[in-house]
């Protein structure tokens, strides 16, 4: 089982750097390990580099993918993310990865990456994904794209749009996913409309979504899980 997740996890990786370009700039020195220093006076789009003469091998290090998330949450799902937060040395270099577990009948809840496009890899299981098309023609709905994965396969969820996996299998599905930015972000759609701090208006989601207005009560009083690890 290692050998296969280092082998997925080294593949879905070269398949994202291949649209790295697309979404954070390039660097313009080998390296920019970045300090993780909330403090730190400078303000950069990234985080500020540590001295070159300070980095060693563990800066580009990450251990740990081969261990599963805790998906004992009510979506049944688990993402453990690798990017500049806990591996430093990704800082500039435009390109991130998750490890996502999930239980049978698992969700990762429709989302969205505001900053990077992801190439998914399933490892293990079976997952119904899709993701839906903006900017809709005058009179018609935004497109939805579906297909279900099996191991070996791979899908792309273009950069922005929201999207979902949802395993339909009876048994625990793995999947790898490899994204285009070092911190590409992540928007659960019902988190941050119904979960928000503080919450938005409801008069403001009665009107959005045209629903009695108790229900909307109802949506913003419950505990909306964060599946990431």
């Amino acid at each position: 089982m290692g050998v296969r997740l280092l082998i997925i996890a080294t593949a879905v990786l070269a398949l994202a750097s291949s649209f790295a370009e697309a979404s954070d700039p390039s660097p313009l020195q080998d390296f920019c390990v970045a300090v993780n220093d909330s403090k730190a006076a400078v303000f950069v789009n990234g985080k500020i580099c540590k001295n070159p003469m300070e980095v060693d091998a563990n800066d580009f290090l990450f251990r740990g993918l081969n261990k599963p998330g805790n998906t004992s949450n009510p979506l049944g799902s688990a993402v453990s993310p690798v990017n500049v937060n806990n591996l430093p040395g990704l800082n500039t270099l435009g390109i991130s990865l998750a490890r996502i577990d999930f239980e049978p009948y698992g969700l990762n809840p429709p989302h969205t990456h505001p900053r990077a496009t992801e190439v998914l890899t399933v490892l293990e299981g079976t997952l119904y994904v899709g993701f839906v098309l903006s900017n809709p023609a005058p009179g018609m709905k935004n497109k939805l794209f579906t297909k279900v994965l099996n191991a070996g396969d791979v899908f792309v969820f273009p950069e922005g749009l929201i999207h979902f996996q949802f395993n339909i299998g009876h048994s625990k599905a793995i999947a790898f996913a490899g994204l285009s930015s070092q911190n590409p972000g992540v928007i659960t759609i019902a988190n941050a409309v119904f979960g928000s701090d503080p919450p938005i208006s409801p008069n403001v989601l009665t009107k959005a979504f045209q629903v009695d207005k108790n229900v909307i009560n109802y949506l913003q009083s419950q505990f909306w899980y964060n599946n990431n690890n």
